[in-house]
């Protein structure tokens, strides 16, 4: 680590990601390079391995930022609710999600080449802000839905957290994958990140939520 105070290091992380950022709205993760990302600070390229050594390390600390965005959306949505409906949590919750494309698009990524080939403090860093939003979506289900069980909170995050990996392919078709579609006579419903979201959340809760269960009603 070099020489210099905290801030300083602190804000040569956060241009060196801006830029890597900057790149990804229309470059591949393939075609970007650390000479690429170089070019778009104000320090040399050499230095940018003063504070990541891959380019995976670089696009793990991006996805953790999105992350921590996403986490501050639905602490948002938490506090900012006395209660809501299956209908109404479903339809909040994918509208923080419409929120952040870039997460999803990041998601939609090689996730095991990404953690392989970062330092394992990087790895920790990134795995604490994915457990908190882990914990913050528990939070929301505990307190919108108080009869759920764990199991029931277990399963709706073992089937919600996977899910997210294919909304960006899901959502974002190029004219390429449009024309092949077409040709091979592939029908297709091009659906926004809001509405598949809210009819895959709102599917799973009414599964195993009903706004008022028979035994939960009083004589």
């Amino acid at each position: 680590m070099p020489r210099g105070s905290e801030e300083l290091t602190n804000a040569r992380k956060e241009e060196i990601i801006n830029a890597c950022a900057s790149l990804y709205e229309t470059m591949s993760f393939r075609e970007i390079t650390l000479k690429e990302i170089g070019r778009k600070t104000s320090f040399t390229r050499t230095s940018i391995y003063n504070y990541f050594q891959t380019k995976e390390e670089i696009f793990l600390a991006l996805l953790q930022r999105e992350y921590e965005a996403w986490m501050e959306d639905l602490r948002a949505m938490l506090n900012g609710h006395e209660e809501l409906s299956v209908e109404a949590f479903s339809s909040e919750l994918a509208h923080t999600l419409e929120r952040r494309e870039r997460l999803l698009k990041l998601l939609s990524m090689n996730h095991y080449d990404m953690e392989s080939n970062s330092r394992l403090e990087n790895l920790v860093a990134f795995k604490m802000a994915y457990g908190g939003v882990l914990r913050t979506v528990t939070c929301c289900l505990e307190k919108f839905f108080p009869q759920m069980t764990v199991e029931e909170i277990q399963g709706f995050l073992y089937a919600f957290f996977p899910f997210l990996f294919g909304i960006y392919p899901y959502t974002r078709v190029t004219d390429k994958q449009r024309e092949a579609m077409r040709r091979s006579h592939t029908d297709y419903a091009l659906l926004s990140i809001y509405e598949i979201t809210r009819s895959l959340v709102s599917k799973l809760l009414q599964g195993i939520w009903h706004e008022q269960r028979p035994e939960d009603v009083k004589g």
